[in-house]
């Protein structure tokens, strides 16, 4: 049996005296594209700041390609492959795309590999190649998304963590952006998304998660889950 990508058991986060997450286990394959569905303030984002180290648990292990990452500061999460798209994009709007995407390759494995990787990333969004030496600013919303999503990719990932990449985003782009989303994980990096549009992560994810109430209350195949009647009741209106 293959080790998991990706691995939270029993995992227990609180602010203060507020308990987010209780006894939250689940699993990212090598290689999947994993869905984290799940209303405003059921732990989304919660999970994914502890597991960036950003936020420490009470209890429960996270572990990344089976060695231990829970305890790390962020740096150094980083460093060993988890690197997070943060919601809301995050840009320095007044640099270039070009030194926006440099910043992503700023530890030591992913600063090796640098060139090959802003080729790879140029491959991906030629658009980001064209405009390169323009300021963040000038981009369309959808089009700061993928500097935002390229510039976690110059880390070099094992895993990637998208925060509601299509946030604000038009139905147009929504759709560009998840066709790179999959060419992402078709390339071989594993990733995890977050993401308020449920049919179309659903659609395209090998895995799902429904996180309710700080624990899983649903998992399955993202064609199971779509086929779910709570949950087409709950998160789709039908």
């Amino acid at each position: 049996m293959s080790i998991p990508a990706l691995e939270v058991k029993g995992l227990h986060v609180g602010y203060g005296d507020v308990q987010v997450l209780r006894d939250l286990s689940l699993s990212v394959g090598q290689g999947q594209l994993v869905a984290l569905i799940g209303a405003n303030g059921a732990g989304k984002s919660t999970l994914l700041r502890t597991i960036s180290g950003l936020l420490k648990p009470t209890a429960g292990e996270i572990n990344l390609g089976g060695k231990p990452l829970h305890g790390r500061p962020p740096h150094e999460v980083a460093e060993s492959g988890f690197v997070q798209s943060p919601e809301g994009k995050q840009l320095f709007l007044e640099m270039s795309i070009l030194e926006n995407l440099l910043v992503g390759a700023h530890n030591k494995r992913a600063r090796a590999v640098r060139d090959q990787t802003l080729k790879e990333v140029f491959d991906l969004f030629p658009i980001l190649q064209e405009r390169q030496h323009l300021a963040a600013s000038t981009l369309s919303g959808g089009q700061q998304q993928m500097v935002a999503v390229s510039r976690a990719l110059m880390a070099r990932p094992s895993v990637l963590a998208l925060d509601e990449p299509s946030l604000g985003l038009a139905p147009i782009m929504v759709d560009r952006l998840f066709e790179s989303i999959k060419r992402i994980r078709d390339l071989g990096v594993t990733v995890l998304v977050i993401e308020q549009n449920v049919f179309k992560v659903l659609q395209m994810a090998d895995y799902g998660y429904v996180l309710e109430n700080g624990t899983i209350s649903m998992q399955g195949t993202g064609e199971a889950l779509l086929a779910d009647d709570h949950l087409r009741a709950t998160y789709l209106g039908m």
